[in-house]
């Protein structure tokens, strides 16, 4: 279920602390943050983050077009690794059984 608009967006604290410290430093080096849940917010575009994803941190430079949404979308947790052999074998009987009826 989605959150109630009177609520607002939810923002980890810490990172609306850590984006106004930096917007006075002249080096902006990216923030780190855990928080996956936290809505992206116009105040955050154009500011680099590192979200961790469970295993390390995936530098992501914030842009217009991801205001709304959450950092977690931009740091997939899981990695693809293929199908298995057996569904690899049934995409090549298919082919070839698709040849067939086209002759």
């Amino acid at each position: 279920m989605a959150r109630s608009v009177w609520k607002g967006p939810f923002v980890e604290e810490s990172l609306i602390k850590k984006v106004e410290k930096q917007k006075n430093q002249p080096n902006k080096k990216p923030i780190k943050t855990w928080s996956r849940k936290s809505t992206i917010i116009p105040d955050f575009v154009g500011t680099s983050f590192l979200i961790y994803n469970g295993k390390k941190f995936i530098p992501i430079t914030i842009s217009e077009d991801m205001v709304g949404h959450k950092f977690g979308e931009f740091s997939p947790s899981r990695t693809f690794s293929g199908h298995t052999p057996a569904d690899k074998k049934a995409q090549q009987e298919e082919a070839k059984t698709g040849e067939a009826k086209k002759k």
